[in-house]
């Protein structure tokens, strides 16, 4: 069995100067897709499960096929729960099997923030399970505009939480699909010096493959989070798949034929954040 904290896989990360790939899930065939990805390149890989695969699948549902996958991989697998909006989300994600949590408090008062990702970390690390924080707000692609991480409200938010990782706004945008932003290294050296716990970039997608590949070797940012890139790549490949015969109609074998290319995809994003 393979399934790990989140701070099992962070740790060694930060030490030997690599970062692990967040993959953002929305069903079956993509996480069964990022963890054969994650064995042919040798690495961790972390299976997240956000709110809109959330909306579609139950929680105590994706952490069964988590835990399945997980266990049957030769490499290790953390089971996450990305934007945790209420301490509910949490509990049913812990108790279901998920070792790891991210509890999102970012739109709130920095107070607030604190106080309610603090008793989130009390609660995970209480069941063994680790926990994110975010501090600051990444905003979305043509919607809600960010609000960037203030060095020393990072470090307060650090010291006051006790998170395993925190996820920081430092021009990072959700649901981003180009590469043609970039993330601003000053204000992450900043917040580096200022706290030293291992950093988070959402809205990875964004971010021009150069730059994810040299912050990953020389930063403390040890997770990047990436979805709408290996969505378009899911979507191309189901395209060519339902085009390629009009007469077919067997999901299995159109979906199957997704596999190879959703593989290959995730394989390049990994390559760009692994070690060596």
């Amino acid at each position: 069995m393979s399934l790990v904290t989140l701070s099992e896989v962070l740790k060694p990360a930060l030490r030997d100067g690599y970062a692990v790939a967040g993959l953002v899930t929305l069903g079956w065939e993509d996480m069964r897709a990022y963890v054969a990805a994650a064995e042919a390149e040798g690495c961790p890989v972390i299976l997240q499960a956000g709110p809109s695969c959330r909306e579609y699948t139950p929680l105590p549902v994706l952490g069964a096929m988590f835990r399945h996958l997980a266990e049957g991989a030769s490499v290790p697998v953390v089971a996450h729960l990305d934007h945790g909006y209420t301490a509910e989300d949490c509990h049913i994600a812990i108790d279901s099997g998920f070792t790891s949590v991210m509890y999102d408090g970012s739109r709130k008062p920095l107070s607030q923030n604190i106080e309610e990702t603090a008793a989130i970390v009390e609660l995970a690390h209480g069941a063994g399970v680790s926990c994110e924080g975010e501090i600051g707000f990444v905003g979305y692609s043509g919607g809600e505009g960010s609000a960037r991480t203030d060095p020393e409200e990072a470090a307060q938010f650090a010291r006051g939480t006790c998170v395993d990782a925190m996820a920081i706004s430092v021009g990072n945008v959700h649901l981003q699909g180009d590469q043609q932003g970039g993330l601003d290294e000053a204000s992450i050296r900043a917040i580096e010096a200022a706290t030293e716990v291992p950093l988070v970039i959402h809205g990875g997608s964004g971010v021009p493959m150069a730059q994810r590949r040299a912050l990953a070797r020389g930063s403390s940012i040890c997770k990047f989070n990436i979805g709408t890139e290996l969505r378009m790549a899911f979507g191309h490949a189901l395209r060519e798949a339902v085009n390629r015969d009009a007469t077919r109609f067997d999901r299995l074998q159109i979906l199957g034929e997704t596999h190879g290319q959703l593989v290959a995809a995730t394989r390049t994003v990994l390559q760009a954040l692994k070690a060596g």
